[in-house]
């Protein structure tokens, strides 16, 4: 394959090592050339206006400012817009949903081989999703399992928390106190296998709990 009909990737992690390791295994993988790397999201968005490339591999915690899910949206909502190929060392049920909810094409876990590797960006290239086993096995078993049943009260609080209201707004509107919205908070994340507002949102979302 020459170099013109090569995948064009970036490498989108906060660890300098980890993009080194990334760099030095994806040069023995014929048709695929790193042409840049990025430490934050912001800079992932600025390489992926400049280089235009076909995927960027993307690591969902970035350290302060902008986290992995964000930027897949910013860099789906582009005019041009890359695959964006999530490798990362987290499974949750809340962060594989948020990703591919911002426009993930794949979701891949930094245990995989390099020839899954390789595959996946391929196959993310060609507009394939590309999931590790895992991953997959996780979302048939969310499609498989009865959706959570909420009470009415706690809908009426997880549709300000996707208004992006903080607690103390929440016990204003609903006419409750704050350590009332705390306890049902408590009692969604655990319905819904969560452990963030963002992560509620996401999985109401995908489960279509909210109106």
């Amino acid at each position: 394959m020459s170099d013109e009909q090569s995948i064009r990737v970036v490498l989108c992690d906060d660890h300098a090592m980890v993009r080194a390791g990334l760099r030095a295994l994806l040069a023995g993988a014929g048709g695929i050339e790193v042409v840049g790397e990025a430490a934050t999201g912001q800079e992932a968005l600025n390489l992926a206006a400049a280089l235009r490339p076909d995927v960027v591999l993307m690591d969902l915690q970035l350290g302060d400012g902008m986290d992995g899910v964000e930027a897949i949206r910013r860099l789906r909502s582009a005019p041009t817009p890359p695959r964006v190929l999530v490798l990362t060392t987290y499974d949750t049920d809340a962060d594989i949903t948020r990703s591919i909810e911002a426009g993930a094409t794949g979701y891949l876990l930094k245990a995989e081989s390099a020839d899954e590797l390789y595959a996946a960006i391929r196959s993310a290239a060609a507009g394939r999703t590309a999931l590790s086993p895992p991953v997959a096995d996780r979302m048939m078993a969310q499609l498989r399992a009865p959706r959570p049943t909420l009470t009415d009260r706690e809908r009426d609080i997880l549709e300000q928390l996707a208004q992006g209201l903080g607690n103390r707004e929440i016990a204003r509107r609903l006419f409750i106190s704050e350590a009332t919205v705390k306890t049902h908070l408590g009692r969604i994340y655990e319905k819904l296998g969560v452990d963030t507002r963002a992560g509620a949102v996401a999985v109401a979302k995908e489960q279509r709990l909210l109106s």
